[in-house]
């Protein structure tokens, strides 16, 4: 499982020009899913990312949690994290079917939702995303099958 994290100021997500999912101030996150992740592998990120400490404190330092102020998260299906790319044109044979797919972002976003707001965009989509990266900081967390 691979998230890309990008704190922002502000960020949404459209679909057919109406908007499904924004946030003002926390992260807005690419979710993708190779073909072994299970639910463990989401557990295990829903909570790493809700405490991922990259937001600045009174000191100026990284020390601080989507949680600890107060802000929310955008998850954004991505399959597409999944791309090979030793050819020109990328295969996404690595990522994980659509229909488990779907299930396991559904799954990760309750987890996430146990511990903040969330907002989503809409799996299997054509979205427009919109975002105001705040730093800019972007981090990627994986956690792989059967990965401690």
């Amino acid at each position: 499982m691979r998230l890309i994290v990008q704190r922002v100021s502000n960020s949404s997500v459209k679909v057919d020009g109406e908007i499904v999912g924004e946030i003002k101030k926390g992260l807005m996150v690419l979710v993708g899913f190779g073909q072994n992740d299970t639910s463990k592998e989401a557990e295990y990120l829903a909570k790493k990312l809700v405490k991922l400490r990259i937001f600045q404190d009174e000191n100026g330092r990284m020390n601080r949690s989507v949680i600890d102020i107060g802000g929310k998260l955008l998850l954004v299906p991505q399959f597409t994290l999944y791309a090979s790319t030793k050819k020109n044109r990328p295969s996404f044979h690595k990522a994980l079917s659509p229909d488990k797919a779907t299930e396991l972002f559904d799954y990760f976003t309750e987890q996430c939702r146990q511990h903040i707001g969330v907002e989503t965009g809409e799996f299997g989509a054509y979205m427009k995303v919109d975002l105001l990266n705040d730093g800019p900081v972007t981090i990627l967390l994986e956690k792989e099958f059967g990965e401690d």
